[in-house]
């Protein structure tokens, strides 16, 4: 049972709330002063501190403050039989879990210490779930295109500009989204997730902004939407280019006026909140073919992310496929499995083209149809275990293979290949990539053309 102590500087108070509290199952310690109860807060952590407010030196006021300052997230009731309301509301403000007066109420006592060690049961559990997301949802990796992402994340994080993330399917948008969002000042309030390309047009709205009782059939009652929600903390509008244009046009309003009217509604409804939006789009693309406002991209384009494919980063692959087996065999009480270097060379060998999703999804297909601790290359899907270095995307370099010995044929392939990664870097975005590379947009055209570089959307 939860450890409570009793701080009073009456014995025969201590005594008998002791024995009453021990009858029910409870383990008590006791002190009779604030010194000797900050003491045994240190040595013992109780769950719960009933605290008396007038004791010979340090009262009670000055002890919770002390208690508070210690961080430990125990509850405190207070006591006393001459507090004064506005005693009352100091020890609440102050942290207090509740007020006692005194002649105690046995029923009252016994009715608020379970409630308080209900909320230390809630708080723990939401400690609890709050590391399990976290774990969940870390960036896993040490390439150096990933040490490069979280870099970025570390300086755009505790602001609160907007940000765009692009990327391929399954590269992991969402959790360079979550992890903005945790390294935040807004951390503390709502991260709020709405898949722009799963939510049917005619409920996009609704969705998005809520409705009013009556507003349309079925509308039986207030609903709020994903912006009300989010209100102080971060809304994820994931696959964006899928938002069809007059939503695009809702949202652009109300990230400019920062209110917006439920569906049905008149009155208009003011939020703060950080927008991050994700794609697998090329949304310069959808511009010119008239899919996607332009002024809506500029107004969410603050801070743009690029996260990389996983075949850029394959130094990666082996960590990522050893957490995800981990993880699994955690999950499911399956302990020992294993994976062979010989696994993990034809892993890496692999273009995945599904990107992270699709190695999670196999290694947890592995851990479930192999009866064997140690998992061999021969349990891969041919496919993948077949792949050749050029299957997986990693070209051996001519550079280093000899195969061009005059110097002219070096230089091209090495400003063709630069060339080719900068436009990948800056998602084929070529009057970009002309400004970073320090070279006029026509000529990059014409390099591009005589090269014959073509962007590889795969």
């Amino acid at each position: 049972m939860a450890h409570i102590l009793i701080v009073d500087d009456e014995q025969s108070i201590q005594a008998s709330i002791a024995g009453i509290l021990q009858d029910e199952g409870y383990q008590t310690s006791c002190a009779s002063d604030g010194e000797a109860a900050l003491r045994l807060i240190q040595e013992e952590a109780p769950e719960l501190i009933l605290l008396d407010i007038w004791m010979p030196g340090m009262d009670g006021i000055n002890v919770l403050k002390k208690i508070q300052g210690l961080g430990e997230g125990m509850q405190v009731i207070m006591m006393s039989g001459h507090a004064t309301i506005e005693t009352a509301v100091t020890a609440t403000k102050l942290g207090a879990h509740d007020f006692i007066e005194k002649p105690i109420s046995i029923e009252k006592l016994l009715l608020c210490i379970q409630n308080a060690l209900k909320l230390n049961q809630l708080v723990e559990e939401n400690k609890n779930l709050r590391a399990r997301i976290s774990r969940d949802y870390e960036i896993i990796g040490s390439s150096q295109a990933i040490k490069e992402l979280k870099q970025q994340i570390r300086i755009a994080a505790p602001t609160s500009g907007w940000v765009l993330i692009t990327g391929e399917n399954g590269t992991g948008k969402e959790l360079v989204a979550r992890a903005i969002h945790r390294q935040s000042k807004r951390a503390k309030k709502a991260f709020i997730e709405v898949n722009c390309a799963a939510i049917p047009e005619d409920l996009i709205e609704s969705e998005l902004f809520g409705h009013e009782k009556g507003a349309f059939t079925g509308a039986t009652s207030m609903r709020k939407g994903k912006f009300d929600l989010a209100h102080e903390g971060t809304l994820f509008l994931d696959e964006i280019g899928d938002m069809s244009l007059k939503t695009q046009a809702k949202v652009l309003r109300i990230l400019q006026e920062h209110k917006f009217e439920r569906v049905g509604g008149e009155r208009p409804i003011e939020i703060e909140v950080r927008v991050i939006a994700a794609t697998n789009k090329n949304l310069e693309e959808e511009i010119k073919q008239g899919n996607f406002r332009e002024d809506l991209y500029y107004r969410l384009n603050v801070l743009p992310f690029q996260v990389p494919a996983l075949r850029d980063r394959s130094d990666d692959i082996p960590i990522l496929a050893q957490h995800f087996l981990k993880s699994y065999c955690q999950k499911e009480s399956a302990e020992g499995k294993q994976l062979t270097d010989d696994m993990l060379k034809a892993l890496s060998a692999y273009k995945w083209p599904g990107n992270v999703r699709e190695l999670k999804n196999i290694i947890e297909r592995l851990a479930i149809m192999t009866q064997e601790d140690v998992i061999d290359v021969t349990a891969l899907p041919a496919e993948i275990r077949n792949a050749t270095p050029s299957e997986s995307g990693i070209e051996p370099d001519p550079l280093l293979t000899g195969e061009y010995s005059d110097l002219k044929e070096a230089r091209e392939h090495f400003e063709k290949e630069f060339i080719r990664s900068k436009l990948i870097e800056n998602n084929w975005n070529v009057s970009k990539t002309a400004e970073e590379i320090g070279l006029e947009r026509s000529n990059l055209h014409r390099k591009i053309k005589s090269f014959g570089i073509e962007a590889d959307k795969s």
